[in-house]
């Protein structure tokens, strides 16, 4: 008797590959399909279109003991709206689709709402349609989001070459900072009820997790500061599944630094707290959705004076070495452990 192979042995991208991997490709005018941040489909001579979804499922994505409903819509729209700034394109309307169960009200379902227009309105997006159905249990979030560029603004992740810097834009960890208080403080308060939680020390790793910003607004300082990035992607499972994505993508190695990961306080103090590094937080924690993106050498001066761009490391040739050069000097092998969807 054959046996079944388990979704789990191949996570995520396997299994995008595996079920993709026969489809025919039918219009020239698709210029990038599955592999990046986003599809990117030519509309006229020079310019394209860019499209990307993400499903938020409860209970795998989001836990609603401790997630606003308000800042839940507004971070389904940010997480798609990050995958077009990643393509270095511009979001400009969406469309949401939502499953829920009997134990959702109208008001719950308002405030919801709320947050999605939020977001619309701070990144320019219109919500432009969707769907709605009942699930039997929970709650279910698909969102698309359909951006637009002149063809040659758009950055793929396959672009990087040997020696190019590796950047990343913000802070990074202190979402997954976030998420540990918060599910701390659930567990405490199933223990007892009566005990009220103090977050007030929380509030920037919390934001993080609950309310993550887009960066739609690197595009025009790339054009301000006269750069073209070779290779880009938002951060979205962490410093260390991009790496891997943009060396497999680009035929290259990578080594980064420990001691130059851009890791905010209040994220150190939180990985004290749990006794994990800091450094784990920034290569595994994800859902940061800051972009990690590279440049050549010879643009360094550029961005040097940028003080929310951080240099990390630099590519490499050889695709098999994916290094890490911790403060010690000990030089270890990057794993992507970010987060398992199988």
């Amino acid at each position: 008797m054959s046996s079944l192979t388990p979704v789990s042995s191949l996570g995520e991208f396997g299994l995008i590959e595996r079920l993709t991997r026969n489809f025919p490709e039918q219009n020239p005018d698709v210029l990038r399909r599955i592999g990046d941040d986003a599809a990117v489909v030519r509309t006229s001579e020079g310019e394209v279109q860019v499209f990307s979804t993400d499903l938020l499922l409860e209970g795998v994505h989001f836990d609603l003991a401790y997630v606003p409903l308000r800042h839940l819509g507004y971070k389904a729209v940010s997480v798609n709206v990050s995958d077009i700034a990643a393509m270095n394109a511009r979001a400009y309307g969406i469309t949401v689709s939502i499953a829920v169960s009997s134990r959702f009200s109208i008001e719950a379902l308002d405030e919801l709402y709320k947050g999605i227009r939020q977001a619309c309105k701070n990144y320019g997006v219109e919500l432009l349609g969707g769907d709605t159905s009942s699930s039997r249990q929970g709650m279910v979030i698909s969102v698309t989001a359909f951006g637009k560029a002149a063809e040659s603004d758009i950055i793929y992740r396959s672009g990087a070459r040997e020696k190019d810097l590796i950047c990343v834009t913000g802070d990074v960890g202190a979402a997954y900072a976030g998420l540990l208080v918060l599910d701390r403080e659930k567990a405490v308060y199933l223990k007892n009820a009566n005990v009220q939680p103090d977050l007030d020390t929380y509030d920037y790793v919390m934001a993080r997790q609950l309310k993550p910003e887009a960066r739609v607004d690197m595009a025009v300082r790339f054009a301000e500061m006269g750069i073209r990035p070779t290779a880009m992607m938002d951060v979205s499972d962490g410093i260390a599944s991009e790496l891997h994505h943009l060396c497999r993508q680009s035929g290259t190695g990578a080594t980064i630094y420990a001691a130059k990961l851009p890791i905010d306080p209040q994220t150190v103090s939180v990985a004290e707290e749990f006794s994990i590094s800091p450094v784990t937080f920034a290569l595994n924690g994800g859902e940061d959705y800051e972009l990690i993106f590279t440049i050549p050498l010879s643009d360094f001066e550029k961005i040097q004076t940028q003080t929310d761009i951080t240099v990390i490391g630099h590519m490499t040739a050889d695709p098999k070495l994916i290094q890490i050069v911790m403060d010690s000097g000990e030089v270890l092998d990057i794993q992507a452990q970010g987060f398992r969807h199988f």
